[in-house]
């Protein structure tokens, strides 16, 4: 007879308290952690791992690079430099941008990335606090973060200049340490405010609760813009007491700089351990905003009028029904343009916006589109309508959500960019179609060639691994960067039809790579593969 406790038994029926502190439990998730790695890592074929090593090399060679060469470039060091001292004046409020994006980040996705995805963890007893360390393993793995990162590096460097000697060198190497350790501490703290946030969102009338708080945290923002209050508040911010440990550093001014580290690694610590507490608050509740759209009716609409309408209210009712979906668009297309907004940028860096903000309306799930039909993939291949059809009709709404979140971006941007010329108008018009169109290509290419089963029902998924999303991101951020930097380029040598006229062939080659992606679709036996992946 079994003698393990049960249900019944005195005492055995009590959830275990939220607030309650365990070791063993610590020292198990970190164990959990740990096997969640190597599992997530042995899936992937010995090509892909050394793609993966080799990709991991670069990073930290670039990061090296980055941390660095800046100091030795023309005009480096502030004590010598008015461009070096402006840039040491703005290093306050650059490190209080790495928290404020990996909070977004981490918020967007409903408390960080997951290790492991939810269908897949059902089976495994992953605890709150696995989960929330390994949303802290994944954080890294995301462009915004890495590009936040090399920047505050760079412009470090760049503010402290080189070093005199070898103790002014590695007076430059302890200023960048104490960089990195910000960035973790960052992170950790940007973890537990994401996780907050997730529990405001999943309790009683959570999604107005938290909608009322971002609407108060907007006035703010805006009555700290109208009332020219910016400058003083940063002024104020944490990080200058982080950006004076950092000149103590390159000054050789050790006790300062190790009375910093010391805080900064004690408050990383800290984060840590808080925020796994919150991460069990946050994950007993139930994801109410998900469960309600899944669990509510929806009245039959009239019958569509031909096969186009019909195959377009159903991908229109994939996206826009889902919660996630929503949200990460909504923070995509509404946050850049207040960046803009709050920061008055000029009609000639707007051309650039767009295509960041496509790049990351098709990492939401364009670089792997089909995903989005998940097990229903299957019955869409039986409906009596070609697979030319099913392609183009996916393209549009890919090509909708791209436009909606870039117009709306724009719609932001543009209150505060002052006077605008012909050229660069026509130049941004020109940027709103051209990179929409080249990232639908792209994404098309990429869903075709390397599809994946991902449950985008859950907030926390990614339409594709993190190390190859990591990859993505990148090639879309340059794609488009670059797209959008040359044609606001040729704007400035004076006519309109510049733009036009370098546009066209991007257009052209937008729909060559498009045309490419369908014929890919259009073969039985590939596009029989991409529906047996997608529908897991």
């Amino acid at each position: 007879m079994s003698t393990a406790a049960s249900s019944p038994d005195p005492g055995t029926d009590r959830p275990p308290r939220a607030y309650a502190f365990d070791l063993g439990q610590v020292v198990r998730a970190v164990g959990d952690v740990r096997t969640l790695v190597r599992f997530r890592v042995g899936v992937i074929p010995p090509a892909g791992r050394r793609r993966l090593r080799l990709a991991a090399l670069g990073v930290g060679l670039l990061t090296l690079l980055v941390a660095f060469v800046p100091a030795q470039v023309s005009g480096a060091d502030a004590a010598t430099s008015d461009s070096a001292s402006d840039v040491l004046l703005l290093l306050p409020t650059a490190y209080l941008a790495v928290l404020l994006v990996a909070l977004v980040t981490a918020a967007a996705s409903g408390g960080g990335r997951e290790l492991v995805a939810r269908d897949l963890a059902v089976a495994f007893p992953v605890s709150p606090t696995a989960d929330h360390l390994g949303a802290l393993l994944m954080a890294p793995l995301n462009i915004a973060w890495l590009l936040q990162t090399w920047t505050v590096l760079g412009l470090t460097a760049y503010a402290l200049g080189p070093g005199d000697g070898l103790l002014g060198n590695l007076g430059l190497v302890a200023a960048q340490v104490l960089v990195l350790v910000w960035v973790l501490a960052a992170t950790a703290i940007a973890q537990v405010l994401a996780w907050a946030l997730e529990w405001l969102r999943r309790g009683r009338h959570g999604p107005w609760l938290l909608r009322g708080l971002l609407l108060v945290v907007g006035a703010a923002g805006a009555w700290l813009v109208l009332t020219g209050q910016v400058t003083s508040t940063l002024d104020r911010s944490p990080t200058v007491q982080v950006a004076i440990g950092v000149v103590q550093g390159a000054d050789t001014a050790w006790l300062g700089w190790l009375v910093t580290l010391t805080r900064l690694l004690a408050l990383t610590v800290a984060a840590v351990a808080f925020g796994a507490f919150v991460a069990r608050l946050a994950l007993r509740r139930a994801p109410r905003d998900e469960a309600g759209l899944e669990s509510r009716r929806f009245a039959p609409r009239r019958t569509p009028t031909s096969d186009v309408v019909a195959m377009l209210r159903t991908d229109r009712a994939t996206v826009w029904r889902s919660v996630p979906l929503r949200r990460g668009l909504a923070v995509l297309a509404v946050t850049p343009g207040l960046v803009a907004l709050a920061g008055g940028v000029g009609w000639d860096v707007l051309p650039i916006l767009p295509g960041l903000v496509c790049a990351g309306g098709a990492l939401l799930f364009g670089v792997n589109t089909w995903c989005l039909d998940g097990r229903g993939a299957i019955w869409r291949e039986s409906l009596p309508v070609s697979p030319g059809l099913a392609y183009a009709v996916r393209s549009w709404v890919l090509l909708e959500v791209l436009l909606v979140a870039e117009l709306t971006t724009m719609a932001l941007a543009v209150w505060r960019a002052g006077p605008v010329t012909a050229p660069i108008l026509v130049a941004t018009a020109v940027t709103l179609v051209v990179l929409p169109l080249q990232v639908v290509a792209t994404s098309m290419q990429w869903s075709g060639r390397r599809p994946f089963a991902v449950d985008m029902r859950s907030a926390r998924a990614t339409p594709a691994p993190p190390a190859l999303m990591v990859g993505y991101s990148a090639r879309l951020a340059l794609i488009t960067t670059l797209t959008g930097v040359l044609l606001a380029s040729v704007a400035m040598l004076g006519s309109w039809s510049y733009p036009v006229v370098f546009g066209v062939p991007f257009v052209l080659l937008a729909l060559r790579r498009w045309e490419a992606a369908r014929a890919v679709w259009a073969d039985a036996d590939r596009r029989t593969e991409i529906v047996a992946v997608v529908a897991g």
